[in-house]
């Protein structure tokens, strides 16, 4: 992801908090893996869920 523009970058859609969040580079290594945009939507997943 070397010298691409921020506007250019991809983005993804949290099933959480149904925000879109963009690339980091602390994600770049596994990117296809990544769903949450936040260790908190990631911790209240099952909440969400449940909770409806």
């Amino acid at each position: 992801m070397r010298n691409v523009k921020k506007k250019h970058l991809p983005e993804k859609i949290c099933p959480v908090c149904k925000r879109p969040f963009g690339w980091r580079k602390k994600w770049a290594k596994n990117w296809e893996n990544v769903i949450y945009c936040s260790e908190k939507c990631r911790r209240t997943k099952s909440e969400k869920i449940i909770n409806g």
